[in-house]
């Protein structure tokens, strides 16, 4: 059996069996790719690998200057290849599953305070060449900011979501996964409108003998509605027109300050993993460093050994300075 069509064999398994999302059967394999690479390169295949060649192998990814979550997901990629093999009766065993890895680096989400946002969505409503393009806009930006989605989603929301005036949003995730996220008040007239604008246009397009199209974001791209990278330099235009750095505003960012900002108002990390789609607690955790300052806050502010004022001889303060 050829190296290639064990790649070939587990991604079409993982997208078949467990529902993955295409970005992450694509980095699936692109990780694999590069490690078929190196075994080529060793005249070896996947069939003959041991513990130590994988070992050899991340050190090669480390001399290259690899990130250490980079190494983390090339070897994540390594031992899912080798569970699927084992599962296949392709293999005995499984030469990773004994290596533990590099960790990740742990840094945190770069994010946007709630001005730079308002800024953000100021800039929305003033951009594109005609009333339809700054409604879609601000469409845009008010859902990725009142939902957490990320770009994926968003771009690729069908339009049924957004019918009947809707106060939550039906949002399919990684997996197939979906999950129920309320809308604000802005965002809810912001897709009325876009919702006018667009339906308008769909007419226009059924008159010209054009089938109507599913997504809430239409586009002339080859999916059928908005791609990724097309909103990512929108975003990048909005960055501008705003006074905010272009270099901290992507997509992602909104959806950390999303996070963020519900979590400096008081929201608790378990409603946050829900409202993000995250899988595990663990991964929201990113955010503590921003509980972490609130209860800060409110020990400072609300402790009575950290209120300021002379105190009596049993520790309390006294009225009369006494």
């Amino acid at each position: 059996m050829t190296r290639t069509h064990w790649i070939s064999a587990f991604l079409e398994a993982q997208a078949a069996e467990l529902g993955a999302a295409r970005n992450t059967l694509l980095a699936y394999g692109r990780d694999l790719q590069d490690f078929e690479g190196w075994l080529a390169h060793r005249d070896t295949g996947f069939d003959k690998v041991s513990k130590a060649d994988v070992e050899t192998y991340l050190v090669a990814c480390d001399a290259q200057g690899l990130s250490r979550a980079t190494r983390a997901r090339r070897l994540s990629a390594i031992k899912q290849l080798y569970r699927f093999a084992f599962e296949e009766g392709w293999r005995s065993d499984n030469p990773a599953i004994q290596i533990a890895g590099p960790g990740r680096d742990k840094r945190l989400p770069k994010t946007l305070s709630e001005a730079e946002v308002d800024r953000l969505l100021e800039a929305a409503r003033a951009s594109g060449r005609s009333k339809r393009d700054r409604s879609r806009n601000t469409c845009l930006m008010e859902l990725l900011y009142a939902t957490g989605m990320r770009v994926s989603e968003l771009v690729s929301l069908p339009v049924s979501a957004a019918r009947g005036d809707p106060r939550m949003l039906l949002i399919r995730g990684k997996g197939g996964k979906e999950r129920m996220v309320p809308l604000s008040p802005p965002a809810r007239e912001a897709l009325a409108d876009w919702l006018r604008l667009r339906d308008a246009m769909e007419d226009t397009r059924r008159a010209d003998g054009k089938p109507p199209s599913k997504y809430l974001f239409v586009s002339h791209s080859a999916a059928g509605h908005l791609t990724r990278h097309r909103f990512y330099l929108l975003i990048k235009e909005f960055a501008v027109a705003a006074g905010v750095s272009p270099g901290k505003v992507t997509p992602h960012t909104l959806r950390h300050a999303f996070a963020t900002h519900l979590l400096a108002n008081g929201a608790d990390l378990r409603s946050i993993q829900t409202l993000l789609g995250h899988a595990d607690v663990a991964t929201t955790e990113i955010y503590t460093h921003v509980l972490e300052a609130r209860l800060s806050e409110l020990v400072l502010t609300h402790h009575p050994l950290a209120k300021d004022g002379p105190r009596n001889s049993s520790g309390k303060i006294s009225s009369d300075g006494q």
